[in-house]
């Protein structure tokens, strides 16, 4: 398995889609069923602000599955919605950076 982050950023009228609450309440079910998905969260710039994108943090053995678990999320719509997929490692604990 890798690591991946995912970043979102959202149109504005993303906003109206947030507000739909049977397609929140989508959303929440699609995350709890998703193991893999082990962080998400809004992003703002400031507290209390309307949200500009999310980011998650995905175990999967590919990109590929890290795109299809976004594109069946309910809140993914591709006129609103665009993403940044990372792979990320972890630092063993018997590294050593010369600096």
């Amino acid at each position: 398995m890798t690591l991946w982050s995912v970043t979102f950023e959202d149109a504005p009228e993303m906003v109206r889609i947030r507000g739909n609450r049977a397609r929140r309440l989508a959303h929440i079910d699609f995350v709890a069923a998703h193991p893999e998905l082990t962080i998400g969260g809004e992003m703002a710039l400031t507290p209390h602000q309307d949200f500009p994108g999310a980011i998650w943090t995905v175990n999967a053995d590919s990109r590929q599955a890290v795109e299809q678990l976004i594109h069946a999320d309910p809140y993914y719509i591709p006129s609103l919605r665009r993403y940044e997929i990372f792979g990320w490692g972890r630092i063993s604990q018997s590294s050593s950076v010369a600096l």
